[in-house]
Parts: C-alpha cells; sequence; structure tokens
C-alpha cells in the first residue's frame, strides 16, 4: 500500500474528532473522489494502529471504530454514548492494578484496554 493511501486515511480522521468506522472512512474518501478499495482502507486502519497514530474502540455490537490519536502517550477514552465526543484521560489507578494484578497471577508484558463510556454535557443538556 503506497504511503498517499495511508495519508489519506490519516486526514480524513484528523478532521473528525469521533470514531469513526472503516466503511464510513471509505465512503468520505470516496465521496471526495478517492479510487481507494475498502481493503485498502482497512489495511491503512491496521497500520496505523499498530504504529500507536489511532486508537480503536469496539462498538456495544463489536464493530472496530478508529481515531487520530491526540497524544503518543498510554491513555484511555471517556466516550459519550449519544454523540460519540471522545475525551481522552488518564488513568494512574488503573495502571497500578493492572501492573498488579498481573504480577499476582505470575503474568509479565501485561497490557490494557479500558474505555468509559456517559453522556456528555451537552447531549445530557439536550434530553
Amino acid at each position: 500500500m503506497t504511503t498517499t493511501r495511508r495519508e489519506a486515511v490519516r486526514r480524513v480522521l484528523a478532521a473528525n474528532e469521533g470514531f469513526r468506522s472503516a466503511q464510513d472512512i471509505f465512503a468520505d474518501l470516496r465521496a471526495d473522489g478517492s479510487k481507494i478499495g475498502l481493503t485498502t482502507v482497512y489495511r491503512a486502519l491496521q497500520a496505523l494502529s499498530d504504529s500507536g497514530e489511532v486508537d480503536v474502540l469496539r462498538t456495544n455490537d463489536g464493530e472496530a471504530v478508529y481515531r487520530a490519536c491526540a497524544t503518543e502517550q498510554h491513555h484511555h477514552h471517556l466516550v459519550c454514548r449519544s454523540c460519540g465526543r471522545t475525551v481522552e484521560v488518564e488513568g494512574p489507578t488503573v495502571e497500578r492494578w493492572a501492573e498488579s494484578i498481573g504480577k499476582e497471577h505470575g503474568f509479565t508484558e501485561v497490557t490494557h484496554t479500558v474505555e468509559v463510556f456517559g453522556t456528555c454535557p451537552a447531549c445530557a443538556g439536550s434530553a
């Protein structure tokens, strides 16, 4: 895959604050006249995820959605379940717990993913 295609996917993600599905990204690129294929979008997203440039989140129905990272540091997300607004948050208590529980059971190279869902102030105010 050419870097140009990966860059096109990166630009779509950078233009949006929330998480987007591969199909949404594909539709945006096609609407802008790109000839990119859906498989190429998935490959670009995987490469960007592997490099730490995008965050990946699983929705309640198991679909992977993607978002450009605002930071290169390990972080978690607070996600509005109404509008998808996302805030990157640190969780030092979670970090200590994950390391501790791994050690307790003899695990090494422990990693974790924590996503917190709620309703943002804007959505709560309009309800």
